[in-house]
């Protein structure tokens, strides 16, 4: 209900208390990550590269298949042993049936071999005698850590190997642990704890066996019952042991049940050798591998270094041209970064140096206009007649129209390269660009200047027009390219002639040129026409051109991948054998669009 009365405003802005809420309480694991995390890439690769083999280790060692091999191959070996020790003190029993009855008659009557009938064996008693069947074991155990026990039938303990002991013989028994490693303080006994805490095992505990209660344990039953039975226990130190019971039987009767154990630790040794050879090999290679990525690493991260730290100088320095690192030799992603980050370094160079050339011409262009409106203003005041006060105020006038088409053609040429690198390339027809401002510039020509003609070239063979003519770009910008070329012509075309726009495919660009009829350029100068501020005008049009023209179009064309160009059109030789000039052509080549 608070909901819904609660004003629009509260609401969101509990909504964004609970959010800082939650970003404060993120915020400690966040930091806490950072600050555990290593910062440098050379911790950070050998550091990855560990825990990569520690888990690859560790699933060695906790998965592994040897240990049950190991308990399997034990049971084998020892049921095989058992077998043959229950047959050996089979035959070691005796018969006993309290008295022997013989009848002479029937022995007189019978003309057949007597022969002992299976029914009445079985019926028989043969009780193990522990005097006759200690002996055996003895002898079948010798040089052996196998504990043998015999069961009779009753479930009473009749032999036990571990206290078969004869004149001569040395009893050894396991002495408790030290003090040291009985609490803990020794650093193998913290070893083995974790040792044995990470690989402990889920077997059942062994429980010892008494004097007469053999028949509890589910083992002696199912061997006296004439089952062979296997099991894996636990003694009272977390020791695997494999006991095997196996029936004592002779003929079809079963005497009792032999029980054979290994002794704790036999293959808690042979594993934990195991394991030791695994991280002996996971200490050579985990050396190996901070060595490998630490050598991996200050390939990476040694010459990222240097170009931070020069890309660093870059920053800081001011009056001096820091080099960058090349590593172009390399050819990988360094190499492409070190090219990328000295090209980017060399194009900053060069863009401070053209700004610093800009703003010397800026201000060198400036102060002419800016001088001479000064000294028109300060003899304004001592002119005596209207005609030297008209004069006067045309000049200032002048000059203000002057200091304003500068001031523009200057903000434009400042502010074009950010405008086309955020405007969007769009397809559009050149040609018909062109016919439109060739139209529009013949429309609104004054009395005196030149007329424009416009001609466009057949495409190529199997391609139409649009298609032939199409361009990518900013046609606000190209058009301004055009016009800049058609008002440069029409100020060097003499009255009375025409100039010339033409446009044709070349291959893969689109080009046009503008022609005009005038004095052409000097050869010293085709160049320097599209310099800042250069402008060679003929007498009486000083102030009227800012200069930068020509330059702003090679700018314009630039961006759009093109290239511009200036030559001047030489007639037929004359008696002299020099060819006359008939004016000056400009050309400009524009690649076509991808799929024209």
């Amino acid at each position: 209900m608070l909901d819904k009365v609660m004003p629009p405003e509260t609401a969101d802005r509990a909504e964004a208390d609970e959010a800082d809420a939650a970003e404060r309480e993120a915020a400690p694991r966040s930091s806490l990550v950072r600050r555990i995390w290593p910062h440098r890439l050379t911790s950070r690769i050998v550091l990855l590269n560990l825990l990569g083999l520690i888990v690859l280790v560790s699933g060695i060692l906790y998965f592994n298949q040897f240990r049950q091999g190991l308990i399997d191959a034990r049971v084998q070996s020892l049921t095989t042993q058992a077998q043959i020790i229950a047959a050996a003190v089979a035959g070691s029993a005796t018969v006993d049936t309290g008295s022997i009855v013989i009848d002479p008659d029937s022995l007189a009557d019978s003309s057949e071999e007597m022969l002992p009938d299976s029914d009445q064996m079985s019926s028989l008693d043969f009780p193990i005698d522990p005097e006759a069947a200690g002996p055996v074991l003895k002898r079948l155990l010798a040089n052996t850590t196998v504990r043998a026990r015999i069961i009779d039938k009753d479930g009473n303990l009749v032999v036990d190997s571990r206290f078969l002991y004869s004149r001569g013989d040395i009893v050894q028994s396991d002495l408790p642990p030290l003090y040291g490693e009985r609490d803990g303080f020794s650093i193998s006994a913290l070893w083995n704890r974790f040792v044995t805490w990470t690989f402990s095992y889920d077997y059942p505990k062994q429980i010892e066996y008494g004097i007469d209660n053999g028949k509890d344990f589910p083992e002696v039953d199912a061997a006296l019952k004439g089952a062979k039975v296997s099991l894996v226990r636990l003694n009272d130190r977390g020791q695997i042991i494999v006991v095997v019971a196996v029936p004592i039987q002779r003929f079809r009767a079963v005497l009792g049940s032999l029980v054979l154990s290994t002794t704790g630790g036999e293959i808690d040794n042979v594993l934990r050798a195991e394991r030791q050879v695994v991280l002996m090999t996971f200490g050579f290679v985990a050396l190996v591998t901070i060595l490998l990525s630490t050598l991996l690493a200050s390939t990476i991260a040694l010459p990222l270094r240097k170009l931070a730290a020069a890309a660093e100088r870059v920053r800081r320095g001011i009056n001096k041209r820091v080099e960058i690192p090349d590593f172009s030799s390399r050819g990988d992603e360094i190499g492409d970064l070190s090219g990328a980050v000295r090209d980017m370094t060399n194009a900053l160079y060069n863009r401070i140096a053209a700004i610093e050339a800009f703003a010397a011409d800026v201000s060198h262009e400036l102060k002419n206009p800016l001088t001479s409106l000064r000294s028109a203003v300060e003899t304004l005041a001592y002119a005596k007649t209207p005609e030297q006060r008209e004069r006067l105020v045309e000049i200032v006038n002048h000059d203000v129209r002057r200091l304003d088409r500068l001031i523009t053609d200057i903000s434009d040429a400042s502010r074009l390269d950010a405008e086309l690198a955020r405007g969007e390339a769009q397809a559009f027809d050149m040609s018909q660009l062109l016919e439109s401002i060739t139209n529009y510039a013949n429309d609104t020509r004054k009395d005196g200047q030149a007329e424009v003609e416009f001609e466009i070239a057949k495409p190529p063979p199997g391609m139409d027009r649009a298609k032939a003519y199409t361009v990518m770009g900013h046609d606000s910008r190209l058009g301004q390219v055009v016009r800049n070329l058609i008002d440069n012509a029409r100020s060097f075309t003499r009255p009375g002639t025409k100039l010339s726009v033409r446009v044709r495919r070349v291959g893969p660009d689109v080009e046009f040129r503008v022609d005009d009829s005038g004095p052409g350029i000097p050869p010293d100068n085709l160049q320097r026409v599209f310099e800042r501020f250069y402008t060679d005008r003929p007498e009486g049009s000083f102030g009227s051109n800012s200069g930068l023209g020509l330059s702003i179009s090679q700018q314009i064309v630039d961006a759009h991948k093109g290239r511009i160009w200036a030559e001047n059109r030489h007639g037929k030789p004359d008696e002299t054998g020099e060819k006359p000039v008939l004016g000056a052509r400009f050309t400009v080549r524009i690649p076509a669009a991808p799929n024209a």
